[in-house]
């Protein structure tokens, strides 16, 4: 098939797993272009495997200081743009569009008529799974923002839903030494000032700084570095902690391979609130609502869980894609739990 592939670029964890199904999209044979969205093209990197691939706008929204701005981003919508981007875009001869919560695809494979597939966390609120913070806002911009003919969601548990499992990369970190002093610290919304604050105190523990901000030297028990995606997986492999905030793919990443999890949710995010509210229910974690030291303290003396070792559900997805029958997921569902190494509930 000839399929157009959405990815929202604001965050890496959509990067991060659309990267695995497109793989595995073309080693089964399928011919992918990409759409990407919500970022400056500059500020992408790693991004060969999604070659070819077309940039746009997009919408995405504005944060500071580890909140969601609603008033800035009500001004930075540039919804003319996004309508004229869908519109005028070619799209003779896709066979199907597969969108990762990208408006733009989806809105392409509404105008021309051409099947759609959602594949993404946030497709999985449209079943009933936990939720924090709801609003009359945050479930339009669940229903509305990206929606599919077809929809696959992801969790860290099924809680009895048609929902997947996540979407990890395959990492050989049974091979990897661990050090049990480095902390790996991935927290985006949050001020890199801030983050430095918070964790200089702790001394006896080495924390890798992943931002976009680097600015500064790296001090005695602070590493700042630069996106990389090679050097942010093998320091995830190797440190004995992450501290996040409460997206989802790092958190699935962490918890896949046993790390230690303290997230700190963005603050007027309903995803990011469920996903914090669901980490203390299935005891995947800890969270906290702001950047806390007490919080960290208590997470740094906290003992490592046992790894999840979710299977290849990026490979089970290619496969149940090439089968076509797109409105049955039952099979694709079982099977994937089936794999998954322990329950959570029950």
């Amino acid at each position: 098939m000839n399929i157009l592939f959405g990815v929202q670029a604001t965050g890496n964890g959509h990067i991060s797993r659309s990267r695995e199904v497109i793989r595995h999209l073309k080693r089964v044979g399928h011919k992918v272009t990409v759409v990407l969205s919500g970022r400056d093209p500059s500020q992408l990197w790693g991004m060969e495997a999604f070659l070819p691939f077309v940039s746009f706008r997009g919408i995405t929204f504005s944060t500071n200081r580890g909140r969601v701005r609603y008033v800035n981003t009500a001004m930075n919508l540039h919804l003319m743009e996004y309508l004229n981007d869908a519109r005028s875009f070619d799209a003779s001869g896709y066979d199907l569009v597969i969108t990762d919560f990208e408006p733009i695809s989806a809105r392409i494979a509404k105008l021309n008529g051409i099947p759609s597939i959602g594949i993404g966390h946030q497709y999985a609120f449209s079943s009933n799974i936990p939720m924090a913070d709801v609003t009359a806002l945050s479930l339009l911009v669940m229903k509305h923002f990206a929606p599919a003919q077809y929809s696959i969601g992801l969790h860290w548990h099924h809680f009895n839903q048609a929902i997947l499992p996540p979407i990890v990369p395959a990492m050989n970190y049974r091979e990897i030494k661990t050090d049990d002093k480095k902390i790996l610290v991935y927290l985006p919304f949050e001020e890199l000032e801030d983050i430095q604050a918070l964790l200089i105190p702790f001394a006896s523990h080495k924390f890798y700084i992943y931002h976009k901000d680097i600015r500064a030297n790296s001090s005695a028990n602070l590493f700042l570095r630069p996106y990389s995606r090679e050097g942010f997986l093998k320091d995830l492999m190797e440190c004995n902690g992450v501290i996040t905030n409460a997206g989802f793919e790092l958190a699935s990443e962490s918890i896949h391979i046993g790390k230690r999890l303290l997230v700190k949710p963005l603050s007027g995010q309903m995803e990011q609130s469920s996903n914090a509210l669901a980490i203390d229910l299935l005891k995947l974690g800890m969270t906290m609502r702001r950047l806390d030291a007490d919080s960290v303290s208590n997470f740094l003396n906290s003992d490592p869980p046992s790894p999840m070792c979710y299977p290849d559900v990026a490979a089970m997805i290619a496969e149940w894609i090439g089968e076509g029958i797109w409105q049955d997921t039952s099979g694709l569902v079982k099977k994937s739990w089936a794999m998954t190494k322990k329950s959570f509930i029950g």
